[in-house]
């Protein structure tokens, strides 16, 4: 079956693979178009997850980075700004986080893929949509380094003892174990929800924004006054480092990865594909 090669949250665009999955194309070639398809075929690897082939790679981290800072700087500001007058309220603080990642998906999706997570870097990673090497950790470092310079301009604007409120720590009277247990089935979905709409050709690519903004604002609602709902590392890290609060942080750094690594593999369970077992088998050994 031939996939869509775009991978991303995309508004309009697609770039089409000229290589099936498990064989050879079907897709004529002829002379004039050989050298277009070369260097598509060249592309491909650059071209999952979001990451458009004509972009240099240092442009997709001062895209993460913006993207990320922005969220931070949005996120942990409402918290902030509703620990000091109590304003904002619950539900606004849960929309505010889930219209950010919204509106940097849409303005940064089609140049980096929009990931603002570690998480969700490593899911993709795991699940073969982003290519290994130098970019897993470099999207990792831009997206902690901005939410710790997001952390520390909401300290310079607002003083420490208000950020802090925004550091993620569980409720009165819950436990790492509740708090760990809940992060990771919150990413866990949240990173199935970004493996459909963001990497199979059957979803709505173009309303990959509003399904995954819509399940944070979701997974806040219900999950923020237990845990935090960080579903995010770096958003736990940025806050811990600037306002030096490290209580069970190692919760919300371990929960989002083997939350996201979880939800990544199981959308790829029911990923439709032409192949059979032997041959889904034989290419899981090769892997391995």
């Amino acid at each position: 079956m031939a996939r869509r090669e775009d991978d991303s949250y995309t508004n309009g665009s697609v770039f089409e693979a000229s290589v099936e999955e498990g064989g050879r194309t079907s897709r004529k070639r002829t002379p004039s178009t050989s050298r277009s398809l070369l260097l598509r075929q060249r592309a491909d690897d650059d071209a999952l997850c979001g990451m458009s082939a004509s972009v240099s790679f240092i442009q997709q981290l001062i895209a993460e980075f913006f993207a990320t800072f922005f969220l931070i700087f949005a996120g942990c500001g409402v918290i902030t700004v509703d620990d000091m007058n109590s304003k904002a309220t619950f539900p606004g603080i849960a929309v505010v986080w889930g219209m950010t990642v919204m509106a940097m998906i849409y303005a940064v999706g089609h140049v980096s893929g929009a990931h603002i997570n570690p998480a969700v870097t490593v899911g993709f990673a795991i699940s073969g949509r982003f290519p290994g090497g130098r970019h897993v950790p470099a999207y990792m470092l831009v997206q902690t380094v901005a939410a710790t310079m997001a952390s520390l301009v909401l300290r310079l604007m607002f003083g420490g003892q208000h950020l802090r409120a925004s550091v993620t720590v569980h409720a009165d009277g819950g436990s790492n174990i509740q708090s760990l247990v809940l992060e990771f089935f919150i990413t866990f979905y949240l990173m199935f929800v970004i493996m459909a709409v963001a990497t199979d050709d059957r979803a709505v690519g173009q309303m990959a924004g509003l399904a995954v903004g819509g399940t944070i604002i979701l997974n806040a609602l219900f999950a923020g006054p237990v845990s935090g709902a960080s579903m995010n590392p770096a958003r736990s890290i940025g806050p811990a480092l600037v306002g030096n609060k490290y209580r069970s942080l190692w919760v919300y750094i371990f929960g989002p990865f083997a939350g996201a690594a979880a939800g990544a593999w199981a959308y790829n369970l029911i990923r439709r594909t032409d192949k059979t077992l032997a041959e889904v088998t034989k290419s899981a050994r090769q892997t391995n």
